[in-house]
């Protein structure tokens, strides 16, 4: 295993699949427990628009995907929080449409290549360090505010209603929360992909819960599962010549299955 290391593409894949797991885990874990996991596919469909964009007009993919994902998650929440309209729906509505405006933005660029397939299934292998430094960057600031109001976002999750007759800002927090799930889906699909990013958010929480801990505990099993699939995916990938986004999500789904496995007996 300690030969993967002499090569610096790898090395920077494992630092960029290192940050992605945290990041992913942690946020994953108010996502889940808000019943909002298929926000993290309709984000994720909609940073393929801003990579269709940015493909289309010369720009950096990876800001224009960044730019996408924040207007489309303002935008659900705020459908959400002022229209009362039924977030599946919204969701929903979001996921097929976006898909169907990159699909289209990227036939008009003429932008079905290896590019495009790089963000649809992940190569974490051809991450550079300037891509690393700003996952290290902007994931640090969003982790930070993340734990800064750790409590808040715990309290909304299990029960909006009372935070907010509790004097908590409940809109406030949630457009916080949707834009840090938002700039970390954008991050993350170069490594693990449009189509895989959402099962590394969810699927770590879900196995996590299945031990019935604290919610405190629960971050840092679904943190340690995460980690364990990107070291288990990554390892794969690189002994066996397969897709590493696939793999990293392959791994987590066996761990999955092991904690429904162990928890059910």
């Amino acid at each position: 295993m300690i030969e993967m290391f002499q090569y610096e593409f790898m090395q920077r894949a494992f630092l960029a699949g290192i940050i992605i797991a945290v990041l992913a885990s942690v946020s994953g874990s108010f996502i889940v427990l808000r019943q909002y996991s298929m926000m993290t596919e309709t984000l994720a469909h909609s940073a393929l628009v801003g990579v269709a964009v940015g493909l289309l007009v010369g720009s950096s993919p990876l800001w224009t995907a960044v730019v996408v994902a924040l207007i489309s998650a303002w935008t659900i929440e705020y459908l959400r929080s002022y229209y009362h309209l039924y977030s599946d729906a919204i969701l929903a509505i979001f996921l097929s449409g976006s898909l169907a405006l990159a699909v289209i933005i990227v036939s008009l660029a003429g932008a079905f290549n290896s590019s495009l397939f790089s963000y649809l299934f992940g190569s974490i292998l051809s991450v550079s360090t300037e891509d690393v430094m700003t996952m290290f960057i902007f994931g640090g600031i969003a982790l930070m505010v993340l734990l800064a109001f750790y409590k808040e976002f715990y309290f909304i999750a299990f029960d909006e209603e009372v935070a907010q007759t509790s004097g908590v800002k409940v809109k406030v927090f949630n457009f916080l929360l949707v834009t840090i799930v938002a700039v970390i889906i954008a991050l993350s699909i170069r490594v693990v992909g449009t189509l895989l990013i959402g099962a590394l958010m969810v699927i770590p929480t879900v196995a996590a819960l299945q031990y019935r801990q604290g919610f405190a505990r629960t971050i840092w099993l679904a943190l340690g599962f995460s980690l364990l699939s990107v070291v288990v995916g990554m390892t794969s990938s690189y002994y066996f010549s397969l897709p590493s986004g696939a793999t990293i999500v392959m791994a987590v789904l066996i761990i999955f299955i092991v904690s429904l496995v162990i928890n059910r007996r």
